[in-house]
C-alpha cells in the first residue's frame, strides 16, 4: 500500500471454516478480473469484480468462483456462493486456513 492513508473497511470478515468475502460482480464485463473496492448506499464495502459470463443458468457465477480460487490459489470446492446468487451483490465463503486467506484477500483489495 503507499500512502499515508490508513485502510478503510475490507469486505471480508473470518468465519469459522474459512472467510466470508462480499463481492460485487458484474457480468458479460468484458474480462474477468477485480477493479478494487467500493462502497454500496448501504455503507458496505465490497470488492467489485467482473466476468465475460453472461448472468445465465449460473455462468456468472460458475466464473466467479473460477476467477476467486485461481486469483487466491485454492481449489473451486473451497469457494461456495453463500448468498445473492441472483444479484449483483454476492456473499462467498472461502474454505481454508483464517490467516492465511485474509493475507492473500489483503494484497487483492489493496489499493
Amino acid at each position: 500500500m503507499t500512502g499515508a492513508a490508513a485502510p478503510g473497511p475490507m469486505p471480508f470478515r473470518e468465519d469459522p471454516r474459512g472467510v466470508l468475502l462480499h463481492i460485487r460482480l458484474t457480468p458479460k464485463g468484458g474480462r474477468d478480473g477485480f477493479d478494487g473496492l467500493a462502497t454500496g448506499a448501504d455503507g458496505k464495502t465490497a470488492l467489485q469484480a467482473r466476468v465475460r459470463a453472461a448472468p445465465e443458468d449460473g455462468a456468472a457465477n460458475a466464473a466467479l468462483v473460477e476467477l476467486l480460487a485461481k486469483t487466491l490459489k485454492v481449489r473451486k470446492s473451497a469457494v461456495e456462493l453463500v448468498a445473492g446468487a441472483t444479484a449483483r451483490q454476492k456473499t462467498l465463503r472461502i474454505s481454508g486456513e483464517a490467516a492465511d486467506l485474509v493475507a492473500r484477500l489483503v494484497r487483492l483489495c489493496g489499493t
